[in-house]
């Protein structure tokens, strides 16, 4: 079976959600997946055409009046058989992060102390943000995906996010104490 990059196997599971165009899927990955998955419009056209191509999915055109034609992306056998097969493979790497802050604060000797305590503060500041809106998506899966078998997955990875942050604001905290 031929292999696929990363974000091909993310379309495919996002097939399996219910969304069905190039513009619900960018929709369910900027609500969603954008915390630790990024996908452009332009990764996600040129994919979807070579999965209609290798049959992993298949596309309907629909006319609408005074539109563009809509299309929708179906999942076929052999692009559920992909999926799974790729979510049973043991993982290939550790993800590295890239992160301004500590690239800047690797060289923070170089800059005033100041500068490196507020951009430290700054950080924070939107760390804490972020784990606001992970803990609103959170409440929102509770709310509206109570029955929805995926949900427990979805907090599986929200679970994961708001640790982290917590991790990081922490660190931010004691960094910023020892400076």
């Amino acid at each position: 079976m031929e292999k696929y990059n990363n974000t091909t196997y993310a379309i495919l599971g996002i097939l399996t959600t219910g969304c069905k165009s190039g513009y619900d899927i960018k929709q369910l990955m900027d609500r969603s997946l954008s915390h630790f998955w990024k996908i452009s419009y332009g990764q996600i056209y040129p994919t979807l055409k070579q999965l209609t191509e290798s049959e992993l999915v298949t596309v309907t055109t629909t006319t609408q009046d005074g539109k563009p034609d809509r299309k929708e992306y179906d999942l076929t056998s052999k692009g559920r058989e992909a999926l799974e097969k790729w979510l049973t493979q043991p993982i290939e790497q550790t993800p590295v992060e890239r992160n301004e802050v500590l690239l800047k604060l690797f060289f923070g000797r170089h800059q005033p102390t100041d500068k490196t305590l507020a951009q430290l503060e700054d950080y924070k500041q939107k760390l804490e943000e972020r784990l606001q809106t992970y803990t609103s998506i959170e409440q929102a899966i509770r709310t509206n995906y109570e029955t929805d078998p995926d949900a427990q997955y979805w907090l599986f990875t929200l679970d994961y996010g708001k640790r982290t942050t917590a991790a990081a604001i922490d660190w931010c905290d004691a960094t910023i104490k020892a400076i």
